[in-house]
């Protein structure tokens, strides 16, 4: 049935959704790592990768490689997973 999280409908843990009413950003994930849950707002409104994943794509992983590897508790980490 899904997780009711703030108000907000969930699918389940780490289940990013589109946010197109948000002003800024455009997805949202309820993030869970081990015990710790956190709710992430991701990505900008309207930005999206390249299709060919390079150029745009490449630069964004490389702009936020530490901030990637710090795993799910990350907005980094699915921006790059969902959008680039």
């Amino acid at each position: 049935m899904g997780i009711i999280y703030r108000g907000m409908q969930f699918g389940g843990y780490n289940d990013p959704k589109r946010t197109p009413s948000h002003p800024t950003k455009s997805h949202v994930v309820l993030a869970k790592s081990g015990s710790t849950v956190k709710l992430i707002r991701f990505g900008q409104q309207g930005v999206q990768g390249s299709p060919d994943g390079t150029g745009r794509n490449e630069a964004f992983k490389a702009r936020h490689a530490k901030n990637i590897a710090k795993g799910k508790l990350s907005a980094a980490y699915w921006a790059d997973k969902e959008k680039w």
